[in-house]
């Protein structure tokens, strides 16, 4: 009796190794690089049902950060992790500063101030972390 010889590696892992993160410069294409690089993550590891949620919160965070959060000559890291059933994005920047949701009364109605607020609408959970020097705005969206 011949003994089959099975081809498929012992340890393969069912997902990509987790974490994933990129370092963006200070300038307008990095948002949508870093949009395709959640979406590229997203995908292989299989998160298809809040995909549009984070992609949405990784473009306002990425956003943010490079208006209010990156000082000239800086960048941005945006680190992803699947972690069981959700998904954490993290955007590191040096920027002085908490970020806040803009109080309703506060408010102009041009079209700044609501990134914060689409974050904490679609997004489980968020908030802000220190880091030497500046910050990490981070949030959490359960993808099971």
């Amino acid at each position: 009796m011949a003994t089959e010889r099975d081809p498929r590696h012992v340890n393969t892992e069912t997902h990509p190794p987790s974490p994933r993160q990129r370092f963006y410069r200070r300038e307008r294409r990095s948002v949508p690089a870093a949009r395709a690089f959640a979406r590229q993550a997203l995908a292989e590891w299989g998160v298809d049902e809040r995909a549009d949620d984070v992609l949405l919160c990784v473009s306002e965070l990425a956003t943010n950060a490079l208006v209010h959060g990156a000082p000239p000559g800086r960048g941005f890291l945006l680190r992803l992790e699947r972690c069981g059933d959700c998904v954490r994005v993290e955007v590191h920047d040096s920027g002085d500063g908490v970020p806040a949701i803009p109080r309703a009364e506060a408010r102009e109605p041009g079209e700044g101030g609501r990134g914060l607020l689409l974050v904490s609408e679609l997004a489980d959970k968020w908030g802000v972390g220190e880091r030497d020097p500046g910050k990490v705005v981070w949030f959490e969206v359960g993808a099971g």
